[in-house]
């Protein structure tokens, strides 16, 4: 299972350094999500992405 953010960011013509900005989260977290480093995060910062990105939470998430 993985966190995917980059097909959202894609979609909406968007970057890490953008959502970076809109929540408050350092883009390092989301090079390590992007590069499959780290696979799990809180529930607050899932709550962020998915608030900024306009999606549901569970739509973060995909399996390998």
């Amino acid at each position: 299972m993985k966190i995917n953010i980059e097909k959202h960011l894609k979609k909406q013509n968007k970057s890490r350094y953008w959502l970076s900005k809109e929540t408050g989260i350092s883009d390092g977290l989301f090079t390590s999500l992007a590069k499959g480093r780290l696979s799990n995060i809180t529930l607050k910062t899932a709550y962020k992405i998915a608030k900024a990105l306009n999606v549901k939470i569970d739509d973060l998430i995909e399996e390998d």
